[in-house]
């Protein structure tokens, strides 16, 4: 089976070349599974958002085609990874959490203990009220702190 091939044209549009040999021009990559299976499941859609190629998994992408995959993906996809927890206020929700990411300090509103869910055996994925996504790989690389908070929620 013959890999896919992607390039930009002169636009800056991204052009699938599928190993039928069509082309398609301006279409957007995109993860079923951002969490749980980031390389499987990929559909590259048009402008319309329709599907016009399924890619079951990257893994057999040659090595250049999947750094420019990976690359195009990572321009839309914005999800913070959370490395510490300096702060949560006391008392009712909604609580204010104060974090340090992998994109710097930052502090947001968490509006109930709901918008905090386990993504595999250690990670965790946190909602805040205006629905940026926030991630924990894994719970047991946080520091002490961090992770005390952590478990009040979990």
């Amino acid at each position: 089976m013959t890999a896919i091939a992607l390039e930009y044209d002169a636009f800056g549009r991204l052009v699938l070349t599928t190993p039928d040999g069509r082309k398609r021009i301006g279409v957007a990559p995109v993860r079923a599974f951002p969490f749980s299976a980031p390389s499987e499941c990929i559909s590259f859609c048009d402008e319309n958002g329709r599907e016009v190629y399924f890619l079951a998994e990257t893994e057999g992408l040659p090595a250049p085609v999947r750094d420019l995959l990976e690359s195009d993906l990572a321009k839309r996809e914005f999800i913070p990874v959370i490395l510490k927890i300096c702060s949560v206020s006391a008392g009712a929700e909604p609580t204010n959490w104060h974090v340090m990411t992998d994109r710097g300090e930052t502090r947001f509103v968490l509006n109930n203990e709901d918008n905090i869910r386990r993504m595999g055996a250690n990670g965790a994925l946190v909602t805040d009220s205006h629905g940026v996504r926030f991630r924990i790989d894994d719970a047991n690389e946080l520091d002490v702190h961090s992770l005390r908070i952590l478990r009040r929620y979990l």
